[in-house]
């Protein structure tokens, strides 16, 4: 099909581009990797007036230190971010996640935050953000403002952000020492969509299991922290059969879809058996 017309903005900055925004009004989209974005204007499932085209923005392509956390631009790549060596030394959860987006040709165009902010509760980058509570930079004429994962994800691809926002980047904490992390995901074919995924990062003291991070995708209309499986891990002894237990809890507070791919209570299995994998993984057992 043929996309519906709009108004073509291709800003030379951020502050440019925010005003575009602004001016457009609720009917705008913003493009950067466009790997989302271009099949649904080609199938008519969206139909902007405007079209915000970031291309321009090279500020917004750094990886950057910050301390205790790395910032993502929002115009960095998949495969910038898999090759960074400040995602692969701090954050190891993002750059193995990463590397499961679908295929080549998609990471070389697609971004990190562009991910994040289609709010895809299939996609594997949410689960992975809510797991390593990142934060998201958002820019307007009203200034900057900064929303932890946890709030940004609100529904089935909806953002907490508001129309005249644009994601700039996010912040993610540093895992620091002792951590392990895994993504586990089952799905079809190796382009295609995850069924379930888990996004997982394990730190252990000895034999005992310090801390877990848990966050399911595809199990509901937003991605979810599995809290239970958190706190049936913390300050227990890591092994396959706690780990297996634990996992019991994956699913509770999930609202998983059914779908041609599967029904809610199979996804609901499929929860348990890959966190336990995940847990594993992360733990090093």
């Amino acid at each position: 099909m043929i996309p519906a017309t709009f108004d073509y903005v291709r800003p030379a900055s951020v502050d440019d581009a925010a005003r575009a925004l602004a001016d457009a009004g609720e009917d705008a989209k913003v493009l950067a990797g466009g790997q989302s974005l271009m099949p649904l204007l080609r199938m008519r499932l969206a139909y902007p007036d405007a079209l915000i085209d970031l291309d321009r923005l090279d500020g917004l392509r750094e990886i950057r230190d910050d301390g205790g956390s790395v910032v993502i631009g929002a115009m960095a790549t998949h495969h910038q971010v898999i090759g960074d060596p400040l995602v692969r030394e701090h954050l190891p959860l993002i750059a193995r996640a990463t590397a499961t987006v679908a295929d080549p040709a998609v990471r070389h165009r697609g971004t990190f935050c562009g991910s994040l902010a289609h709010a895809d509760p299939a996609g594997d980058l949410p689960a992975v953000a809510l797991a390593l509570d990142a934060v998201l930079l958002a820019r307007s004429v009203r200034g900057e403002r900064e929303i932890p994962a946890a709030e940004f994800f609100v529904d089935w691809m909806t953002s907490a952000l508001e129309p005249d926002e644009l994601l700039v980047g996010v912040r993610v904490p540093k895992l620091g020492a002792g951590w392990g992390v895994h993504y586990e995901k089952f799905h079809r074919t190796a382009q295609a969509w995850a069924i379930v995924g888990v996004a997982c990062a394990v730190r252990r003291s000895g034999d005992t299991v310090e801390d877990a991070r848990v966050a399911l995708t595809n199990m509901g209309p937003a991605p979810v922290r599995a809290s239970g499986v958190e706190e049936a891990v913390r300050g227990r002894g890591a092994s396959r059969e706690a780990f297996q237990a634990a996992a019991g809890h994956a699913a509770e507070g999930t609202e998983p879809p059914t779908d041609l791919h599967g029904s809610a209570e199979y996804r609901a299995h499929l929860a348990s058996v890959l966190t336990a994998r995940a847990l594993s993984a992360a733990a090093g057992i």
